[in-house]
């Protein structure tokens, strides 16, 4: 990609060379999963990063060379911190002084499934409260089409600066895979849209410093859609396989063995599972930020829908197997003892946001059972306001009428579950090759 900056503008040009020099002084705005790892990436590539964060506790925590942040170890972090490279503040008048700064914050659904943007709102307001010439600003934060051009933009032009003259504004989606050993901050390609090209070209340049490739597209309405496909393509996926187990399940047909029998054709056809619900910040909310967005336009999004319904139906499926498969071993739900293994939302992480195993959890907990869980990522859950820690495995797994496997982490022995369990619901195809009438599949 050519440096040139097309219609360059007095700021433009001394912001193009103070980050192809390394001069340049990069902010990330909100210190989680996606603030973090980036920080760490450009303060590699050789810049001075501020991170900005509210949470006092988060900053102490950076700035003591802690990462909390399981895919981003102390190890990587630490010398960056003690060498000056990476430091965190409260303090949002530090913005002044940057001239990048990125918004990673988080962007939840309210209980009516409309886009909660008040973390956006915020950030940006105390951008535009610090704004001056020559700043980039990059919101990453998952959002609906039109958020960049139509909330961003107009509070941080109230300054009187023009966007692609002398400020620059773009989105780049988030596309962190927690927990993904192969494909992490570096080396996920990295989408990018301004508001005019000059800015799309001041994202790309910035983000080529640290990250291995950077996708350019035309507008930030382009790039806010590119993450919605991917996740809505996901999600929708999900809720046919989960039909196709419901169906499965009715006829006496192993759905997963189906599956991998579908997956040996070379063409057409990419394998999906099915599981207990869906969990976590991106799958099971940002399709409904386009589906929102569609209703604005006058189009309903069905398939978005319909796949939700299928998808938010699957905790009480589960619920409903371990209640068939305590009544056939002539066992009420009301009593029994049943433990959860595993609670984070998928395998070998230790986040628990919007788990499926929370929503089992308070099923079973509301039809009298005694639920347990246990969890190597996790050590306690909250449950309808309720505190449960986590037990050790083995004699939990030993003392449960019923184990229930959610989450199917591989530091889990599963044989010696198999071994010590009376009944087993295995709802991740974890005990795949274990043959025994006491396991129950989903």
């Amino acid at each position: 990609m050519s440096t040139e900056i097309a219609e360059s503008t007095a700021a433009a040009e001394k912001l193009q060379q103070r980050i192809t020099k390394k001069t340049a002084r990069v902010g990330v705005l909100g210190l989680g999963y996606v603030g973090l790892p980036l920080a760490v990436e450009f303060a590699h590539a050789g810049f001075e990063v501020v991170g900005i964060d509210v949470q006092q506790n988060k900053v102490d925590q950076f700035n003591s060379g802690h990462s909390y942040i399981k895919d981003v170890a102390d190890s990587a972090f630490r010398p960056l911190v003690e060498s000056g490279k990476l430091r965190a503040t409260t303090d949002f008048s530090v913005i002044r002084d940057l001239d990048t700064i990125d918004i990673c914050v988080p962007t939840p659904l309210r209980k009516t499934k409309d886009p909660d943007m008040s973390f956006v709102i915020s950030a940006t307001e105390a951008i535009a409260g610090h704004i001056h010439p020559g700043l980039l600003v990059m919101l990453e934060s998952t959002t609906y089409p039109g958020t960049t051009d139509e909330l961003l933009l107009p509070k941080l032009q109230a300054s009187g600066l023009k966007v692609g003259e002398d400020f620059f504004l773009c989105f780049s989606p988030e596309r962190v895979d927690p927990g993904n050993p192969k494909f992490q901050t570096a080396n996920i390609p990295k989408v990018v849209g301004g508001i005019t090209p000059v800015c799309t070209q001041m994202g790309a340049l910035f983000y080529k410093q640290a990250l291995e490739t950077v996708v350019p597209v035309s507008s930030t309405r382009v790039a806010e859609m590119v993450k919605l496909l991917e996740n809505t393509f996901r999600m929708i996926n999900i809720g046919l396989v989960n039909e196709l187990a419901l169906m499965c399940d009715r006829m006496k047909i192993d759905v997963w063995e189906v599956i991998d029998a579908a997956a040996t054709k070379p063409f057409g056809f990419m394998p999906f599972y099915p599981g207990p619900g869906l969990g976590g910040h991106c799958i099971p909310i940002d399709p409904f930020y386009l589906s929102w967005k569609s209703k604005e336009a006058g189009i309903e999004a069905r398939f978005i829908e319909l796949a939700g319904y299928i998808n938010g139906r699957m905790p009480e499926f589960v619920v409903e197997k371990i209640q068939h498969a305590l009544n056939e071993a002539t066992k009420p739900v009301r009593g029994s003892h049943i433990h959860v293994l595993g609670t984070a939302y998928k395998r070998d992480i230790d986040d628990v946001r919007e788990s499926p195993a929370l929503d089992i959890i308070l099923l079973l907990k509301r039809l009298g059972a005694r639920v347990t869980f246990s969890d190597p990522f996790v050590r306690k859950i909250q449950i309808n306001g309720t505190l449960l820690e986590a037990e050790d495995v083995f004699p939990a797994v030993e003392n449960a009428d019923c184990v229930v496997i959610i989450t199917d982490h591989t530091k889990v022995d599963y044989a010696g579950v198999v071994q010590r369990g009376k009944l087993i619901l295995d709802t991740r195809n974890a005990l795949k090759g274990f043959r025994s009438d006491k396991i129950v599949r989903l």
